[in-house]
């Protein structure tokens, strides 16, 4: 089975990274993923998306804001991949940038992924209430895989 797991470095997406080792550890064979994404702050459409670049000298200010966040994001998987790390398991990690529910479900997709695991809610503002709004866009955008989503 083929599991691609989802995580943002909060407490709920790192006990989805503990959810699917144990899932992985309990098949014969598995091959896991573990995938984050950061949002194009030039992307009018990002969530994250503040002020149109103007000057040279705002281009360069976003593009080390970008930096920092890739940085960030290659902290979080390595962090997150300890926890397969410290099983004996083996993973890869992945870093993209783009919209977080479009890119894991494209993700799924494209490399043909059975099963996605994501925390119910992330780091978004008021906890998104509730489910959360990329696990719960997640759920009803995948339809080619199971979703399994951790509280």
């Amino acid at each position: 089975m083929k599991i691609l797991v989802c995580t943002d470095g909060s407490q709920p997406s790192l006990r989805a990274v503990e959810r699917a080792a144990d899932i992985a550890e309990g098949m014969e064979y598995t091959e896991t993923a573990i995938i984050h994404v950061y949002e194009d702050r030039f992307d009018p459409s990002s969530s994250f998306y503040e002020v149109r670049p103007r000057t040279k000298q705002d281009v360069s200010r976003l593009k080390k804001l970008q930096d920092m966040e890739k940085a960030a994001g290659e902290k979080i998987l390595h962090e997150a991949k300890k926890i397969f790390d410290r099983r004996g398991l083996e993973t890869r990690t992945v870093l993209k940038q783009g919209h977080p529910t479009d890119t894991i479900v494209k993700t799924a997709v494209e490399e043909g992924f059975e099963m996605i695991v994501l925390g119910s809610r992330g780091r978004g503002g008021l906890q998104k209430l509730f489910l959360g709004s990329v696990s719960n866009a997640v759920v009803q955008e995948a339809k080619d895989c199971m979703v399994v989503v951790v509280k």
